[in-house]
């Protein structure tokens, strides 16, 4: 019977524990899933936020992300994001953010955050 899991299975299992931190409305359980050096790297093409600049840190990170798991009515769904589990943040059926993760161990390294409705629209439902 194997004990551990494989790099696949500890990335979904991270993903899915950031997943319900997000649900939860809990930035320190975010920050905690997040590596010291985490970067979040967004492409809102300049419409969203004023800045595509990376975020730096698990508590800026873990804060940016909170704010738009904040917003009302978002629904936060772990989904295929490039061919690995990612998030996808909801208003009812419409996309608002995708992020897609990478991760090492038990913690997540990285985020890519799409944020351009331009590029949301696949992502819609209905």
């Amino acid at each position: 019977m194997r004990t551990t899991l494989g790099r696949h299975e500890r990335h979904d299992l991270v993903v899915r524990r950031f997943a319900e931190a997000c649900r939860r409305g809990d930035v320190n359980d975010l920050a905690a899933i997040l590596s010291a050096e985490t970067v979040g790297t967004c492409d809102s093409g300049g419409l969203v936020v004023p800045s595509d600049e990376p975020v730096r840190g698990r508590v800026e990170v873990a804060r940016f992300v909170m704010t738009l798991c904040e917003r009302a009515g978002v629904d936060v769904a772990v989904e295929s994001v490039n061919g690995r589990a990612g998030l996808v943040l909801r208003e009812g059926s419409r996309a608002v953010a995708v992020l897609g993760a990478e991760s090492a161990g038990y913690e997540i390294t990285t985020l890519w955050i799409v944020l351009n409705p331009a590029k949301l629209g696949d992502w819609h439902r209905g």
